[in-house]
């Protein structure tokens, strides 16, 4: 099955809006790997004006017991217009991922936390979250992080060399 359509509406699109090129990744905030490829990816930003980067929820909660809430947390931050700030602070702070860490990371970045908070008590946020896994689920994501360029998977590594042999492939 292929990588579910780009809607900017509901993703999260950093970098170029109507990119030449695409990268979608599913990711996950607890994963090591992920938080290897967090500085590659801004450095690709970086260097491509052109690039549209994506960012979708893959929590793989089995090895990841920290990763479901840290999404959810993402997505609490989203609904107040935060979500890149939240992201970047749980790369930046891939250790402190506790209910209370949240909450302090929400404070940083200026959110209304009494909100933050009960959207997380709620699980206001667990069904987009959710629908992200799926799609990645469906289109063949076999761990974290899965890349795909311009909606075809990139089975490369996270690497700089191979996301950027990807992308400059796709031009």
């Amino acid at each position: 099955m292929p990588i579910p359509t780009v809607v900017p509406s509901r993703d999260h699109v950093r970098g170029a809006v109507d990119g030449r090129v695409t990268l979608v990744e599913y990711g996950d905030f607890q994963c090591p790997y992920c938080g290897d490829a967090y500085p590659v990816v801004n450095h690709l930003l970086e260097q491509y004006d052109w690039l549209r980067f994506v960012w979708r929820h893959m929590p793989l909660v089995d090895l990841h017991p920290r990763s479901e809430a840290a999404a959810q947390a993402s997505e609490a931050a989203a609904a107040q217009g935060r979500f890149w700030e939240m992201h970047d602070r749980l790369f930046e702070n891939q250790l402190a991922l506790t209910d209370a860490d949240l909450s302090e990371h929400a404070a940083a970045i200026g959110l209304d936390v009494a909100r933050f908070e009960r959207e997380l008590r709620e699980g206001v946020h667990a069904e987009h979250v959710a629908e992200d896994f799926q799609g990645g689920a469906a289109a063949g994501v076999p761990s974290t992080p899965g890349f795909f360029v311009d909606g075809q998977i990139h089975l490369g590594s996270a690497s700089e060399l191979d996301l950027r042999a990807a992308i400059e492939g796709a031009v």
